[in-house]
């Protein structure tokens, strides 16, 4: 059984070890004819690594050194990978976001990232260029520690996606349409790149009329299969890269403690399922028991936040000594109802730092409020922050900025804050233009960000937006109701155990607040993780200590397009 002395687990903070190691791997990025979801008579294809989709986990120990040869082997695009949950302290141009810390890597080239995972947690990995995390491009990492005094029975990744039978390039090309031609909801969920279309494990319980998934050895929508042993503790470490849905976990006959946040150690507490937003992580026990005779259970994932038009996706937990086949005695668990936010909100709110971990800087040197909205900008559907939509450069911005290009965006001018905004009604002006988006940050000040929700062009509706930020943990230090309040709302803020995390819901009609320290120079995206959404411009940049970007020596091979690409080629002419 497992013994966990609380006050001692959030040694897994220490970033380095005595005796850091390195892990160097190999990639090839292509595509590939896969059929995730097993769907009759639609052969897709998905981005695999190394043949590999999902592409393969990376583990690690905290201050590891990690060099991954990245080549891209896509006939006719561009490629990045981005280390979500990884802060990338002193090398922000290997953090993988194509247009701010480097060009995409051309078909048939290579380049290697070279970082450190300075911390133990949960993490994941996935393309920033284009939509290609919605074509596949994504795999799990798990950094761990060697003072982790947290000790389990066994571990299970649980990688958690949505799937459309359509490409990427086809989501693309609607999105950007005049109209817009919305993607719809997708078509599967899957766990672990697995996932069932148009079938139900669970079929006999008649769950939608579905049929019986007969699955063969080799097909590539064949569930992963959790084998446990009666009265032992497993952690499930869960990732949820989707493109769009919010997702609802729940494991039958099971309790859920939730023990860490995005890479970050919380305060346990014990729930039936969890919610989780794209972009989030989290690890949580599962304590087994001793079922006479043994049993399966299932595991089942559903939408959350969106009108579902997905089926549930399902695996099964699978206890010792239990019969290979056979029907599973009751239905699965019926994920909660998709609009049912107080349920959400209930969830977030119970989320607070484990002891140990630093409570935030009680008061900041800035505040940025950023109103998220739906616009249109010459008949295209855009969204937009402050009513400017987020356009990267073909230069990247690192690179503009370390070299002084004389552009147009490197005078920082940030969306301004618009007051006087109902945000429970359609916008009055609905058009919007485009911007850069970047904000400029001296180091070393503490930053509040007040994220706005409100509501689209149209109907009355307001959807989820989970923000992540790169380079960085934040503080979350509140979610409210309707229109930020200042002088009223601030003085409700948690300073005592708010917890760490790198993405945080912002709920429809409401504000989330969040703060962190500027300790990080490099210019980090800072956006809605919804795939579509920062498609459609849902995001900002900021552009931390410019005056030391200026002085790092950045890697040629990640500015080889754009001006920089210029300026290199002119001055290997002379």
């Amino acid at each position: 059984m497992l013994v966990i002395v609380w006050w001692l687990v959030t040694v897994v903070m220490v970033a380095a070890h005595s005796a850091s190691g390195v892990v160097e791997l190999y990639w090839e990025v292509e595509n590939q004819f896969w059929s995730p979801d097993c769907a009759e008579g639609s052969t897709g294809f998905v981005i695999t690594i190394n043949g590999t989709f999902p592409g393969p986990t990376i583990n690690a120990v905290a201050g590891d050194t990690v060099i991954i040869h990245v080549k891209n082997k896509l006939f006719t695009e561009g490629v990045v990978i981005h280390w979500h949950g990884i802060r990338q302290n002193g090398t922000p141009w290997s953090d993988g976001a194509a247009g701010l810390t480097q060009c995409p890597i051309n078909p048939g080239e290579t380049f290697t990232y070279n970082f450190t995972v300075d911390k133990a947690g949960t993490h994941f990995y996935h393309g920033h260029y284009g939509m290609q995390r919605s074509a596949g491009l994504y795999g799990m990492m798990v950094v761990t520690s060697p003072k982790e005094t947290l000790h389990s029975d066994g571990e299970f990744n649980l990688l958690l996606s949505d799937w459309w039978h359509q490409s990427s390039t086809f989501q693309e090309l609607s999105l950007s349409s005049k109209p817009m031609r919305w993607i719809g909801e997708p078509q599967s969920l899957l766990i672990n790149g697995r996932g069932q279309f148009n079938c139900s494990q669970a079929w006999y319980f008649n769950e939608g009329g579905l049929k019986e998934c007969k699955f063969k050895k080799e097909d590539h929508c064949a569930p992963t299969i959790l084998r446990v042993k009666p009265n032992s503790v497993y952690r499930l470490r869960i990732a949820s890269t989707t493109s769009l849905a919010s997702l609802n976990l729940a494991v039958e006959g099971h309790q859920l403690e939730v023990i860490e946040a995005d890479g970050n150690y919380v305060t346990p507490f014990t729930v039936k399922d969890i919610d989780i937003y794209s972009g989030e992580t989290y690890s949580v026990l599962l304590r087994t028991h001793n079922p006479s005779p043994p049993r399966k259970y299932w595991i089942s994932v559903g939408v959350r936040g969106r009108k579902p038009n997905t089926t549930q996706a399902l695996t099964v937990l699978h206890y010792a000594g239990a019969s290979e086949s056979g029907r599973l005695p009751s239905p699965p668990p019926v994920t909660p109802i998709w609009n049912d936010y107080k349920r959400s909100k209930t969830f977030s709110k119970k989320i607070f730092a484990a002891k140990g971990y630093p409570p935030p800087p009680e008061k900041s040197n800035k505040q940025l409020f950023l109103l998220n909205t739906q616009n249109l900008m010459e008949g295209y559907t855009k969204w937009a922050i402050n009513n400017l939509s987020l356009s990267v450069p073909p230069t990247p911005y690192i690179g503009s900025i370390r070299y002084g290009l004389p552009l147009e965006y490197l005078n920082f001018p940030g969306p301004d804050i618009i007051e006087n905004y109902d945000i429970n009604k359609p916008p009055v002006n609905p058009n919007t233009t485009v911007s850069s988006g970047i904000y400029k940050l001296p180091t070393g000040i503490v930053v509040d960000v007040i994220l706005q929700n409100a509501n689209v062009l149209n109907v009355e509706v307001s959807e989820v937006h989970p923000w992540h930020l790169h380079g960085h943990d934040f503080w979350i230090l509140g979610y409210g109701e309707e229109k930020f309040r200042p002088g009223v709302d601030d003085k409700k803020y948690n300073l005592i155990n708010p917890p760490l995390r790198n993405t945080v819901p912002l709920y429809p009609y409401g504000w989330t607040a969040l703060r962190f320290v500027t300790d990080n120079p490099g210019v980090w995206f800072f956006h809605c993780h919804i795939e579509p959404h920062l498609h459609m411009g849902m995001g900002v940049v900021f552009a931390e200590g410019v005056d030391q970007i200026v002085k790092m020596n950045i890697p040629r091979e990640a500015l080889g397009c754009g001006l920089t690409g210029e300026m290199f080629m002119n001055q290997g002419r002379h």
